[in-house]
């Protein structure tokens, strides 16, 4: 276990990590090696990576081991969390769970309703951002169990943020990003709707499932739930084939 092994054997483990992370950023192979790799630096029983989507303001998860609860919390409701308003800073290292104060942890709702639940005591989660300074994304790390003190994985694993990020930083261009604080961007869109509800709305005129359109658009399948329930509500329409009908009259379909 990582736990009990040498900090050579992680610094050797560690360097497996950056290799699987340019396999990654190359699209030779997964982030799941990825984060099998990084379970030789530290045991763990779930982890994640997610990038950012500053288009839809929302967490995508790329690998991970998470239940789908919590993979929804990361994806829909983390950045809302008071927690991530400590960590989201490029200067900061990874928030490990046993440092944060006890009125933050209260005040959470990740910890109270997801983490704490699951009986998590110990992990980190670490921003990743470019090295340009943008946000691209976080690393989520959990385990059932306390690590010792002094844990030279707690190092590694900031030394590591560079070659995640690059990992997870394959995603829209910058020219894309540019639009999400666009404001004539989004009155272009029809109904209001943020350029993912959008897609999703677009994926509903051929009457595809939620786990289909997730698959097409590399998002979780409770994800395009809550997209349809905000498309539904923006619109003010019943159910998902008056959505259809509506994106039909606008000529919304699929991209490809």
């Amino acid at each position: 276990m990582a736990a009990q092994r040498s900090t050579a054997d992680i610094l050797d483990a560690a360097v497996h990590v950056r290799e699987a992370a340019r396999s990654a950023t190359s699209g030779a192979t997964g982030l799941d090696a990825v984060l099998a790799a990084l379970s030789e630096v530290m045991e763990y029983d779930h982890a994640s990576l997610a990038r950012w989507d500053p288009l839809g303001r929302c967490h995508t998860t790329l690998a991970g081991s998470y239940p789908d609860e919590a993979t929804a919390y990361i994806e829909t409701r983390l950045h809302h969390d008071p927690v991530f308003a400590v960590l989201h800073s490029p200067a900061r290292g990874g928030l490990w769970l046993r440092d944060v104060p006890c009125h933050l942890l209260a005040a959470s709702p990740g910890f109270q309703e997801v983490l704490s639940p699951l009986g998590i005591e110990d992990g980190v989660a670490q921003c990743l951002f470019s090295a340009d300074g943008r946000y691209v994304g976080m690393l989520n790390v959990s385990t059932r169990r306390p690590r010792r003190t002094p844990d030279p994985a707690r190092a590694v694993v900031t030394l590591l943020t560079e070659a995640l990020a690059a990992a997870v930083a394959q995603g829209p261009p910058p020219r894309e990003e540019a639009t999400a604080t666009d404001p004539a961007a989004d009155a272009r869109r029809p109904g209001g709707l943020s350029p993912r509800e959008v897609q999703v709305l677009a994926e509903l005129t051929i009457g595809r499932t939620n786990r289909e359109i997730a698959e097409r658009l590399c998002i979780a399948p409770r994800t395009v739930g809550t997209h349809i329930e905000h498309i539904l509500a923006k619109l003010d329409l019943p159910n998902r084939a008056a959505a259809a009908a509506r994106a039909a009259a606008w000529g919304i379909t699929p991209s490809c």
